[in-house]
């Protein structure tokens, strides 16, 4: 698969569902390498995307474990492999306690999962998947039994210790929310009302503490230095200076969920790509 260094991340509520064809045409021709779905999309609704564009990697962010059977994901990823060969990445991860009143020992339920996937008829190759790995032992799994990891709101400390975690030749693809707005205090705000909902939630707040951050950074929807570390804000070049700092630290890819435009962020998705490049 051509994963490249750069690819976007998107919201379907955000951007619309009826849109996502579109926005991958845009995503490609702004020179992102892979489209990543986030929610729990269902892989046939994959197949506009790819259909809409002629290169782009369409991946998964996530597949969550809890709604989806490995059989019927590993025959639906089997007819989008055989129409779009080398094209569909699976990202796959076990969501949160507080949005899954299913989810219990989770690590123990990935393997689960992973095992349904290798037993199918037409298994789900271990190069096609990643995990939404964040703890040692999920990040273990994922150097274990997929093709790597796709850690989801994170700093540029847990991507250093991710790629200690998994050593070389296996894919780090941290995501990293961006706000392109070079008024500070709207963007600090921007960025602030998307971190407050994940900082509720367990693993990730839980994560934060892990790599540098105390109980104050977490509260009151994060402090200013928390918010700096995981969702960069401010010109196009100090933004992409931060999805430098995520290779340099050791990620293959960052994929870049753009704050604040509405829409289809083709102007930020532009000014990034342009920003990184130079």
């Amino acid at each position: 698969m051509m994963i490249g260094p750069l690819g976007v991340w998107v919201s379907p509520r955000a951007i619309g569902e009826a849109q996502l064809g579109e926005a991958a045409q845009v995503a490609e021709t702004c020179g992102y390498n892979v489209f990543w779905v986030g929610g729990s999309p269902r892989l046939p609704t994959l197949r506009a995307l790819l259909d809409a564009t002629q290169t782009l990697v369409v991946a998964t962010g996530i597949v969550n474990i809890w709604t989806y059977e490995p059989a019927a994901l590993a025959a639906e990823f089997a007819e989008l492999d055989a129409d779009f060969p080398e094209r569909v990445l699976v990202g796959i991860g076990v969501g949160h306690p507080e949005a899954t009143s299913d989810y219990t020992r989770p690590l123990s339920a990935m393997r689960t999962f992973l095992d349904g996937l290798d037993d199918a008829d037409k298994p789900v190759p271990h190069d096609r998947r990643c995990l939404a790995a964040l703890a040692p032992r999920m990040l273990d799994l994922s150097r274990e039994r997929a093709l790597g990891a796709c850690p989801y709101f994170v700093p540029v400390a847990h991507t250093a210790a991710a790629r200690a975690a998994l050593g070389s030749g296996h894919l780090l693809a941290p995501e990293v929310a961006v706000v392109v707005d070079e008024d500070k205090n709207a963007a600090r705000a921007t960025a602030r009302e998307y971190a407050r909902l994940y900082l509720g939630l367990g693993n990730y707040a839980t994560n934060l503490l892990r790599h540098g951050f105390d109980e104050a950074d977490v509260a009151e929807g994060g402090s200013d230095r928390l918010l700096d570390a995981v969702v960069p804000q401010g010109t196009p070049d100090e933004v992409a200076g931060v999805l430098h700092a995520h290779l340099d630290a050791g990620a293959d890819h960052v994929a870049v969920q753009t704050l604040g435009e509405p829409g289809i962020p083709a102007g930020s998705w532009a000014a990034v790509a342009q920003a990184f490049t130079r």
